[in-house]
């Protein structure tokens, strides 16, 4: 059976700005057979299903390849690790992925969480317990002593409840990636670098390229995902010639950097938002503005600017992520900016599920999306989509209708 899709406004992968009175129809599967003006669209047959939706904006559910589902708007890396118990977190993460639904973003990327959060997160949706968006899941971030994630001193070591998994050595980063592939992840996340710097200022990557090939070739063996933070020029040479599927921020990359990056068919994540709002919004008593994290994020997100903005000229993919789950990037509030600062990444944003064939997903109106899950039909009135700077269709103005769902 078909379903009748009208659109008052529709605004897809491929169009500058949204077109009026425009009709979708696609078959049982999710098979896009039509899309165009209404008045040409095939007529409806009897018993089949028509979706008026003729009064609002219609769109691809947007996406964020940078949310961290347990972290819960965290003010210190004491919040994330340490001060709530795995289960706890999971079910708080479920509902600010809930959160993000309501802010039109219905497919996400949770790069890097404690245990199996994410992943618990992600099957309880895919059973269909609870409603929420489609969650690419990581467990812990693989991590050395130079990596973002081994924060603490060396005598407390990186704890059982922590965000990373400290390997001591190749085999120990290989057995964890076999764990976590055993234990369904979607994707495997290695910290390339943190906070460690040599006398010149650069940052040190935590791996060497052998060893950050080796987990790459792993990961990719095991039909997994390899994503990785990588600031410094170092750690996203060396990631970008392992071939990770991924590389979030990339600030300091230079002319070898995005030829390789072109050459091993990696994208880019910029997550820009999260620094922009250090800037925008810490206050001159705030601890972080008086030992100057001020000055520093300003140096490093108008560095990032230039050299991203290269980067992007040059031809390498980039996609839309946040950072979220932190104190300056609540869930469901600033999705958007992100979109805001390249507004073409809008269109990136969509294109990241966007290929030839046309599909519906169950959840929103994708393009070859996969068939099935919980069916959402996301429908905004289209005046409300000039306020993007809260959650792009942001949860104060959005609304989603609940369609029928599929097994």
């Amino acid at each position: 059976m078909k379903t009748h899709v009208r659109c008052g406004t529709l605004f897809s992968a491929g169009d500058q700005e949204g077109r009026p009175g425009q009709t979708l129809v696609h078959d049982e599967h999710g098979i896009l057979e039509f899309v165009g003006p209404t008045e040409q669209a095939p007529k409806v047959a009897p018993g089949e299903t028509v979706l008026d939706y003729s009064r609002q904006f219609v769109m691809p559910g947007l996406i964020d390849v940078h949310t961290h589902l347990a972290y819960g708007n965290a003010k210190s890396e004491e919040d994330i690790d340490l001060y709530s118990p795995l289960e706890f977190r999971a079910l708080r993460g479920l509902f600010f992925a809930q959160k993000m639904l309501a802010a039109g973003y219905t497919a996400l990327c949770s790069p890097g969480d404690a245990g199996q959060v994410s992943l618990s997160i992600r099957n309880a949706i895919r059973a269909g317990l609870f409603d929420g968006p489609r969650v690419t899941a990581a467990g812990p971030y693989i991590t050395a002593r130079q990596s973002l994630t081994d924060w603490y001193p060396s005598w407390i070591g990186v704890p059982s409840t922590s965000v990373g998994r400290l390997v001591r050595s190749r085999d120990e980063a290989i057995e964890e990636i076999r764990v976590q592939a055993k234990n369904g992840v979607d994707c495997v996340k290695i910290a390339m670098d943190g906070i460690h710097r040599r006398p010149d200022g650069s940052l040190i990557a935590a791996f060497t390229e052998e060893e950050t090939a080796v987990m790459v070739r792993e990961i990719q063996r095991l039909g997994r995902k390899a994503v990785v933070h990588a600031i410094g020029r170092e750690a996203t040479l060396y990631a970008a010639r392992a071939g990770v599927d991924l590389i979030f921020h990339a600030y300091d990359l230079d002319d070898e950097c995005i030829d390789e990056v072109l050459e091993g068919g990696s994208a880019i994540a910029p997550t820009l938002t999260f620094q922009l709002n250090i800037m925008e919004f810490t206050q001159p008593h705030d601890p972080a503005a008086v030992k100057g994290r001020v000055d520093h994020t300003q140096r490093l997100y108008e560095r990032a600017c230039r050299n991203l903005a290269k980067a992007h000229k040059a031809g390498v993919p980039m996609m839309a992520g946040t950072d979220s789950g932190f104190a300056v990037t609540p869930y469901g509030e600033w999705h958007a900016r992100e979109l805001e600062i390249n507004p073409e990444e809008l269109r990136m944003n969509v294109r990241s599920v966007a290929r030839p064939n046309g599909r519906v997903h169950g959840e929103v109106f994708l393009y070859d999306a996969l068939p099935g899950g919980a069916g959402y039909a996301r429908d905004v009135e289209a005046k409300r989509l000039e306020n993007r700077r809260h959650g792009a269709v942001g949860h104060r103005h959005a609304k989603h209708t609940r369609d029928a769902r599929r097994p």
